[in-house]
């Protein structure tokens, strides 16, 4: 019986396994894919459709994609999934989100270890209880490249640890507009008490989609700004500065592949 995913190119990232790398930087602007594949070797755009822009290069004679995936869990689960149907196996996102503890300030990097699954993707890969959780070897690579790059100082620094993921931005940024802001408080609230460090939107879903493909996913974030610091009349940045993280995320593909060679 025929269907839609009968096609040669994948049906929504539009991409054969030819073009696709074992490596996979994931931003979720895709106007931000030039500016990563410009740091990659021979880059060349290999597929455009919707919200996905996809590029090709090399890093160290490694074949390596960057594949823009939007916004939010659903677009990014695609992403992951098509791209693993090519043949990659190795996944980092780049992106940015809002600060939560104290210690974490606009222009800092937040490397993901885990995910809170404040969203609706993870639950059509993971059963309630099951973490979403970052593979163990992409985000030492994060940690290790991250730390070359950082400072002992406001909006230098890096940090490794939960993040929170959710579908709402609007619930995060007006929660006092929303029907049920006093739940949106009270778990806002719980995740400080737990040392959550910032907030996003895609980390849950691509985690849990390389839990159930077998397949490596990290993450680094930039930290935009962080609300908590201002309700607390703390010194804080507001940066959308993305180039430290993507400099941290290539870094950390070299140290990927230097360690799948050994």
């Amino acid at each position: 019986m025929a269907s839609i995913m009968d096609g040669e190119r994948q049906f929504h990232i539009r991409t054969i396994p030819d073009e696709i790398g074992r490596y996979v930087i994931l931003p979720g602007d895709p106007g931000r894919v030039p500016r990563i594949a410009a740091l990659l070797d021979n880059a060349v755009q290999v597929a455009q459709n919707r919200e996905y822009n996809v590029h090709t290069g090399y890093l160290d004679g490694a074949k390596v994609t960057v594949c823009s995936t939007g916004i939010g869990g659903p677009s990014a689960a695609i992403a992951v999934e098509e791209l693993v149907k090519c043949g990659a196996d190795t996944f980092i996102r780049i992106g940015t989100s809002g600060g939560m503890d104290l210690s974490v300030s606009g222009g800092d990097l937040v490397i993901a270890s885990a995910a809170i699954r404040s969203e609706g993707t993870s639950h059509e890969y993971l059963p309630a209880g099951y973490p979403a959780v970052a593979d163990f070897t992409v985000t030492n690579a994060l940690a290790e490249a991250a730390k070359k790059l950082s400072e002992d100082k406001l909006g230098k620094r890096y940090h490794v640890g939960v993040v929170h993921s959710k579908d709402s931005f609007y619930g995060e940024v007006e929660p006092e507009n929303m029907p049920i802001r006093e739940d949106i408080n009270y778990r806002w609230d719980s995740y400080l008490k737990c040392g959550c460090l910032t907030s996003e939107m895609e980390c849950s879903a691509i985690f849990s989609v390389g839990i159930a493909r077998h397949v490596r996913c990290g993450a680094v974030i930039t930290a935009i700004w962080n609300v908590e610091r201002s309700k607390a009349n703390l010194e804080d940045n507001v940066s959308d500065d993305t180039a430290r993280g993507i400099r941290c995320a290539v870094d950390a593909v070299k140290i990927l592949i230097r360690h799948d060679k050994q």
